[in-house]
């Protein structure tokens, strides 16, 4: 049988934490990947960690602070990828609550969403995490 899947490949850009315009955490840098949802890096490809100064560190430990938060972040490593109703589907919460903490997440730099059509497929921002991890052993 033909897999006819179709594989995408992809620029983005990512890498070094910066605050934008509006608040939210963004990382830049270049790199092209080939497969899978587009917004989803491999496990273990995330790049070289960048560090995160006291503000940045702070705002993603707020985003880890409500116990949904972190069930959002356990679920999406399990998967890869999720779209929102997924996340409603195993969460006891409604549709705008999940969407309102994949928000701050989003914000914060942990978690990154690709819309496809009508739907947003959601998964870890794993440099924004590896960032975390590192900021905060490094404490």
């Amino acid at each position: 049988m033909n897999d006819t899947r179709a594989t995408t490949t992809r620029t983005t850009t990512r890498r070094s934490f910066a605050p934008s315009a509006s608040g939210t955490l963004t990382v830049e840098s270049t790199s092209t990947e080939t497969g899978g949802p587009e917004c989803c890096d491999p496990v273990g490809t995330a790049g070289p960690v960048v560090d995160l100064d006291d503000g940045q560190l702070a705002a993603m430990a707020k985003a880890l602070g409500h116990p949904l938060r972190v069930r959002i972040i356990r679920l999406l490593l399990e998967r890869q990828a999720c779209m929102t109703g997924d996340l409603v589907a195993e969460l006891p919460v409604a549709q705008s609550t999940v969407s309102e903490h994949l928000r701050i997440l989003r914000e914060a730099g942990l978690v990154q969403g690709e819309i496809e059509g009508p739907r947003t497929s959601y998964c870890v921002n794993r440099e924004g995490l590896a960032a975390f991890t590192h900021a905060v052993s490094s404490l």
